[in-house]
């Protein structure tokens, strides 16, 4: 009799079934790979088999859609990979679902507890890539300041300018507090930070002295850049018949930079911070028949900051952001790999660990080899074909109802025998 066939299929169809009811309950699991249901055949040396079996059920790891949160702390996979989390257990999982929230202690975790891995920061503050991941820490710890070492500066001084004509003055101190006038054709000015964090306003006077030269005298705060004993500092500026500077011609060395500018802490802030020295540097700056102006200027100090937020990378590098307009890594996400992600074994709460089956980690930075890149505000949804789950629900419920038709009908021809006389 098919009895046991009949039962094999229906509970085979049974667990069919049940996958396709995981699969749909997790339809809006972020990060839920669906599953699916191999049968085989099952025969013992007869031409009639004896039914069916569940064989395998496989992992669908395929892509889901990615979909903007708008929430920086959340992060979804463009491409092949897993993020790598440490569980409150000390355990290392893995998962697509990249929802993470920050503790009051700076760590980034998921819904339960597990925190995300990365690479760490060495000595310097920078990266430490190809280093053993470790769970990634956001510290709250201030910026401290930093004195402006470099200036960068490129203008065009007016070449129709002529010698000791149409002159502005301007009054200044010099660091004994006597009174400095200053000559000057164009002048401009830039901020820069002291050891402290103060903001400093430079003010540089140019004053056409010779044909192509021009002299440069410097104010800090108003007060002029001096020897301290009242004489006054000065650099020149020289340009070629083409307008261009002459690096090494003046005071501007080889690199367009006129080095060791200093203002010493003692004249002119009281002894308080260090003294301040930078070099400024020229390069591209011209001489032209045009109006006097400066394109561009740049300076590296700041002063201190708070950190107010952070932001991540496509390469999953961690920015700290402070109030001073600042940005300093934090870290960097780690993404891994797998020969065989089939043979992950499922953990629950959208994880999964390794196995034998899946093969060792292969770790690496977002976006290199065959791993995705990280995208920020942003989740991937479950890859669950609602349609297709469907439609394959409808062909399992009638694989099982026609298996208990063959049961029955079994059952009747049983029935016929047993009543014959």
């Amino acid at each position: 009799m098919s009895f046991s066939q009949a039962l094999s299929g229906l509970n085979s169809q049974a667990q069919k079934l049940g996958t396709i009811g995981n699969n749909i309950a997790n339809s809006q699991t972020v990060g839920f790979k669906g599953s699916n249901v191999q049968f085989s055949d099952v025969f013992a040396g007869s031409k009639v088999g004896l039914g069916t079996r569940v064989s395998s059920v496989l992992q669908n790891f395929n892509e889901g859609n990615v979909e903007s949160t708008n929430r920086n702390l959340d992060l979804a996979i463009a491409g092949d990979g897993f993020f790598r989390f440490q569980d409150p257990s000390g355990e290392v999982v893995y998962s697509r679902n990249g929802q993470l929230t920050m503790t009051s202690q700076g760590d980034l975790v998921n819904a339960q507890g597990a925190q995300i891995m990365g690479y760490g920061l060495n000595a310097a503050g920078q990266v430490q890539v190809g280093g053993q991941p470790v769970p990634l820490n956001v510290s709250a710890e201030e910026l401290d300041a930093s004195a402006t070492t470099r200036v960068g500066t490129t203008f065009n001084l007016d070449a129709r300018k002529v010698i000791g004509e149409e002159r502005s003055t301007v009054e200044a101190t010099d660091s004994t507090g006597n009174p400095a006038m200053i000559d000057y054709h164009y002048s401009n000015n830039f901020t820069v930070f002291d050891s402290l964090g103060n903001p400093r306003n430079i003010t540089v006077y140019y004053e056409k002295t010779a044909a192509n030269v021009w002299t440069a005298k410097m104010t800090l705060d108003g007060t002029t850049l001096d020897d301290g004993a009242g004489n006054v500092n000065e650099y020149s500026v020289q340009f070629d018949s083409n307008g261009k500077l002459v690096n090494g011609g003046g005071d501007v060395d080889a690199n367009g930079a006129i080095p060791g500018i200093t203002f010493d802490a003692a004249a002119y802030f009281g002894g308080e911070p260090e003294d301040l020295t930078f070099d400024l540097n020229l390069a591209g700056s011209t001489q032209f028949g045009n109006t006097s102006t400066v394109s561009s200027l740049n300076q590296n100090g700041y002063t201190s900051g708070t950190l107010v937020g952070i932001t991540i990378n496509d390469d999953g590098t961690i920015m700290r952001n402070y109030s001073n307009e600042q940005s300093r890594p934090a870290g960097q996400v780690a993404l891994v790999s797998f020969r065989n992600p089939e043979g992950l074994t499922p953990s629950g709460d959208n994880v999964w660990t390794a196995s034998a089956a899946s093969g060792q980690e292969l770790i690496g930075t977002p976006g290199t080899g065959l791993l995705g890149s990280v995208v920020s505000g942003a989740i991937e949804t479950s890859n669950v074909d609602m349609a297709r789950e469907l439609v394959a629900m409808i062909v399992a419920q009638r694989a099982y109802q026609a298996n208990s038709q063959t049961i029955k009908t079994q059952d009747e021809l049983l029935q016929t025998a047993i009543n014959l006389r």
